[in-house]
């Protein structure tokens, strides 16, 4: 079971997640597959190649004149080129002959080519000169004005790469393929447990030296933002046998697990006790180099995850958000395609306290970009995540960053 010699020994997060990884592989192997309309937001679990080119046939991008380019060579306002038209191709249909030399027909924006035709002239560019004559006042390109076969999608390409989370722009491109059925990552069930004695739910009058739940309802909002399937379990006291029965029925129930209290380093640290006796490895960190965080535990109990999180409500939401969020989106594994957003500090940030520090911000509009203005307060307050937009990270070897200075933020959810 989990090693007493994990007790007290704090990791920095990297480590702490790095000795998570070997465990939680099979997590990101499983695939469910579900409806195309209900994509939005998931997790894709294995590449995507296109079955077929996107466009499967040359299609005008103008509304205009299927033609050869070179029967338009030379063509201008004083001198238009003649085309005889011979008819239109209308939407949805294709046509039929082969375009000839010095003929063309007219074309919607988003209709098919007949063979032949090699460019597009948009409508302004054609006057009528009666019957079946067209002039052309404006010479164009091979190419031009068309979208050719497989310009955008080629057949056999990979379009979607695996743990790509699906926008609407890819469920439109899968559409686009016919592919309906998706296969993506199964949902994290998330299980959300309250411990102390001194916390109570929110519809009761606390006494002195009680306090509402805030934290059960901050990390169950969290988790379902980043898309799990996420429950609160509601409140366990500071005993021993009730918080390990109700332990042992959420690591059935859930893949993550996370406690909110019970992480400090004391006599009452019931939950890392746990965790190294319900099952293997157990507990693999106590204590992270965070700032708001550091009383925070970790370890995996028979393949699945469990965390104690600190029981100040901005120390566990900024947790949450470095060391839970990461394996629901999936980021933990692959690098984010989109880099953070940027913008300048209005106030020097110092960092001496050997730990990564996060620092909640207020997002100020700054003409097209942004000003980061710290916000102040201690993290037993949660009064300081509600004003807070964004999050910024000082890493483990930066003594601060200065006032002025362009720099990365993490929006909060």
């Amino acid at each position: 079971m989990g090693s007493s010699s994990e007790l007290f020994k704090v990791k920095t997060l990297v480590e702490a997640i790095d000795s998570l990884k070997p465990y939680m592989h099979l997590f990101y192997q499983r695939v469910e597959t579900i409806p195309l309309a209900e994509s939005l937001g998931r997790i894709l679990s294995q590449d995507i190649p296109a079955t077929y080119a996107i466009p499967h046939f040359r299609k005008s991008t103008m509304d205009g004149m299927a033609i050869r380019a070179s029967d338009t060579f030379g063509a201008s306002e004083s001198m238009p080129a003649l085309v005889q038209c011979y008819g239109e191709v209308r939407m949805g249909e294709a046509p039929t002959e082969v375009l000839q030399q010095g003929t063309g027909i007219l074309m919607p924006t988003g209709g098919m080519l007949p063979e032949g035709a090699d460019a597009v002239v948009m409508i302004e560019h054609i006057e009528h000169f009666g019957e079946e004559l067209y002039g052309v006042t404006k010479a164009v390109a091979p190419g031009e004005n068309l979208i050719d076969i497989g310009e955008d999608v080629t057949e056999g390409e990979v379009i979607l790469s695996k743990f790509t989370r699906i926008r609407a722009q890819e469920m439109g491109l899968l559409a686009a393929l016919g592919q309906i059925s998706v296969p993506v990552l199964p949902r994290f069930r998330v299980g959300i447990l309250s411990t102390g004695d001194e916390i109570i739910p929110p519809d009761q009058d606390p006494l002195p030296g009680q306090s509402r739940d805030i934290n059960g309802y901050t990390l169950l909002g969290q988790a379902l933002a980043c898309g799990a399937e996420a429950h609160h379990y509601g409140i366990v006291k500071d005993d021993l046998e009730e918080l390990r029965t109700m332990l042992t029925r959420m690591l059935k129930e859930n893949d993550i697990v996370l406690l909110s209290g019970g992480s400090s380093v004391g006599t009452r640290d019931l939950s890392a006790q746990l965790i190294g006796e319900l099952g293997e490895p157990g507990l693999l960190f106590h204590g992270l180099a965070l700032k708001p965080g550091k009383p925070t535990i970790g370890g995996v109990v028979d393949g699945k995850l469990i965390f104690g999180l600190p029981g100040h409500p901005a120390s566990a939401m900024v947790v949450f958000d470095a060391i839970v969020r990461p394996w629901l989106d999936g980021s933990v594994l692959y690098a984010p395609v989109d880099p953070l957003p940027k913008g300048k500090l209005t106030q020097n940030l110092y960092s001496g306290s050997g730990r990564e520090e996060f620092v909640r911000i207020r997002l100020i509009p700054d003409g097209e970009g942004w000003l980061l203005e710290p916000i102040r307060g201690k993290s037993g307050l949660i009064r300081t995540m509600v004003l807070a937009d964004a999050i910024v990270h000082i890493r483990l070897d930066t003594e601060g960053i200065e006032a002025g200075k362009e720099t990365s933020f993490r929006l909060m959810r």
